[in-house]
This record gives C-alpha cells, structure tokens and sequence, in this order.
C-alpha cells in the first residue's frame, strides 16, 4: 500500500488527483475506464481511492486543505478536526511552548495545525505508510520548514529537547474501538508516563474515559465541536485537579468549581440540554446553578427551570405538555397541535427516536415544529413535549 502512495505524489500522480477531483461514487467506473487508457491501471485505482478519502477527510480540514493532502482510511478516521487541534495549539502557544514532540501523529493533523500556529514539531509514528502521508501533508500545505516527520517507535523517541509532548495513542484495533485506556497502543500508563516528563505535556484520549482515571496531577478537558463530542485531553504542567468543558466554535470554557449535585425539582417550563462536553466532564451542576434550576431526574443530565436565560453551556426548549409514555396519547397530541416536523430527542430511554417518529407521525401533515423528550421524570417513563427557547 505505501508503494501506490509514492507514484501520486510525482507529476503524473498529481495530475490524474487533479483530474479525478470531485468524481462521484456513480462515476467512478466509467472515469476509471477512460483513464486507464493512458495511466497504469494501478495508478488510476490508487488516485480515485485517494479521491474519495480526500472527501471524506473535507468534514475535519476543510476543502481547501483536504483537496492538497494525502490520506489513508485509518488517517481520515482517527485525524483530529482542525478546528479542535487549532485550539489545542493555542493553547500550547499560550504558555509559551515553541516547539513540540508529536508521538503517534497519523497523518499529521495536529502537526499541521501546531506548525501553523509557528511552534516546531517533530512528527513520529511508527506505521510507514502514515509517517509518509504525514511528510507529504506537510509539504502540500507548505509546513516542511517546521515539521520533522520521523519513522520510529514513539516509545524510543527522547523528547528531552522539546518544549511540549503531545501524544495521541491509537484507540482502534482490529475489532474497533477500544475502550481499555491500558489496550491503548502504546498504552495509557505509558503515554502518561512521557507526559508527566515534559514541562508542558497534552494527552489525547477517549471522552468516554472514567474520571477515575484521570490521574490527579493532570487537567481534564472535554472538548465538543458544534454540539458533538470530539475528544478528551490530559493536560500536564497547566492546572492539576482542573476539570472544564470547552465548547467550539468560541472557545467558550466551563471550569470546575467542584459543586455537588443538583436538586431535583418538578419540571418547569424550561427544560435545557447541556452540551455533551458539559455531561462528559460531569459540569451539569454548575449550568444548574446558573440557570437556578434543578434535573428532572437524579440519574438525567437535564436540568429543568421557570425561567428563560441564556447560557453558551445549553440549549434552551419550552417545555408545553409533560405526559407519561404513551405512543397513542402522543399521536393524538400532534394532531391536535398541527404537528407536521417532529423532533425526537431521548436519555434514558431505551426507544428508538426513528421508531417512535415513525409510530407518533405516520403521515406529516401539520405545518407546525415540535420536540420530544423522552426521558424519566422523578424514575417514570414520560414525554415532554415542547419547541426551542429563545431567550
């Protein structure tokens, strides 16, 4: 595979990428065909293969910058989105780190980003297909003055003269992801190990990580871009014992203060949904305060309040009806309300959104917009039915 990478990269390669730009799924045969007349038959399949990661890869960086790099299926897969790794290089150019180890970098997004925001990085990784998409990454995007690409074992690699690491183990395996951070390659206890040595260190990990492992001298972080939870971070050198939500675009940061648990009230005539990054990093009692509302259950992040406020940290929704969980009552609820677009939103329920808008609205007629929760309320199986807030 790492043979069919370097012929894209002279000028025939070039050209036939410039030329497949954009091909179709539909459209993909008969283009192969036409160009096969004139281009080895492997060449042609290895630049529409790269074609289409290409657009998969625009969802993370862009068009502009996904129609210049080189990607692997893994790489798109496990790459960082850029406007998450532009905030993590802020923040290391905020506490003055010039340059920056790279362990398990793929195909260089967060280098990419790194070297954008003028800090040296040394990129390694051991796969040599990656470590050579990652090299020619940063010289399409015009980064190669500021980004070593090494292929190495990152566990043989001295960092020692660097200001930062950042390490970013693989989470996947052959059977998917994999939720034992010691399963990670290489494993968590290592990748803390390198990070506690550093003056500065960030370690990528898993959202879903339980805070009991989160070692006790490191930040945790929770990231979420527009809405969707995209990584957790240990931050090592910053502020031990912190935990806060960032929420992107902004930043808008949500930090700790360590509050116990909301009360739990009756619903009112607000409900809100915090953010994901918010619920991962256990911050659900800090929004309640600010809201000066309470949960709807004990075990349910929504907080529930008389009043409309406005807060980056969730979404607001009024809440019109609260019933028990009843398909039938539903139906004829929306009729009644002219209910034609239906939104189905759901924790703690064990009902399928789609089967239930299926069930509720077989035939969409309203003109009207609605949302469903289907969630517990003080342990009962109920719907509450309302449309978003506007503070």
């Amino acid at each position: 595979m790492n043979d069919l990478l370097s012929p894209l990269l002279t000028p025939e390669g070039r050209a036939l990428l410039d030329e497949v730009r954009g091909t179709a799924p539909a459209d993909e045969l008969a283009v192969a065909t036409r160009l096969r007349r004139g281009h080895p038959a492997e060449l042609v399949s290895a630049a529409l293969a790269q074609a289409r990661l290409r657009q998969r890869a625009a969802a993370k960086f862009g068009d502009a910058d996904a129609e210049r790099m080189f990607f692997t299926p893994n790489g798109v897969e496990q790459s960082t989105r850029a406007s998450v790794a532009a905030h993590r290089a802020r923040r290391l150019t905020a506490l003055g780190v010039t340059s920056v180890a790279d362990l398990c970098c793929g195909i260089g997004g967060d280098a990419i980003a790194l070297a954008r925001a003028g800090i040296r990085v040394l990129a390694v990784d051991r796969d040599p297909l990656t470590a050579a998409a990652a090299r020619a990454n940063a010289d399409a995007l015009g980064l190669a003055g500021l980004i070593e690409v090494r292929e190495a074992d990152v566990t043989e690699v001295d960092t020692a003269g660097h200001d930062a690491v950042f390490v970013d183990p693989a989470r996947r395996g052959g059977r998917g992801r994999i939720f034992d951070p010691e399963a990670y390659s290489p494993p968590l206890s290592w990748a803390v190990a390198a990070a506690s040595a550093a003056r500065v260190a960030a370690l990528k990990i898993a959202p879903g990580i339980p805070h009991e492992a989160v070692p006790a001298d490191a930040e945790a972080e929770w990231i979420s871009d527009a809405g969707d939870v995209k990584e957790a971070v240990l931050w090592f050198g910053t502020e031990p014992g912190a935990v806060r939500a960032t929420l992107l675009p902004g930043p808008r940061t949500l930090l700790g203060r360590g509050l116990p648990d909301p009360r739990v009230r009756p619903v009112g005539r607000y409900l809100y949904e915090p953010d994901g990054a918010v619920i991962r990093a256990h911050l659900v009692a800090e929004v309640a305060e600010e809201l000066d509302g309470g949960l709807v259950d004990p075990t349910i992040a929504y907080i529930t309040a008389d009043g409309l406020r406005h807060t980056d940290y969730a979404t607001p929704y009024e809440i019109t009806d609260e019933l028990p969980f009843n398909v039938k009552k539903l139906k004829a609820l929306l009729r009644e309300r002219g209910v034609g677009n239906l939104t189905v939103k759901k924790r703690g329920s064990a009902v399928e959104p789609e089967e239930l808008r299926r069930k509720a609205l077989p035939k969409p007629q309203g003109r009207n917009a609605a949302t469903v929760f289907l969630t517990r309320v003080a342990g009962a199986p109920t719907m509450l039915l309302g449309r978003p807030g506007r503070p």
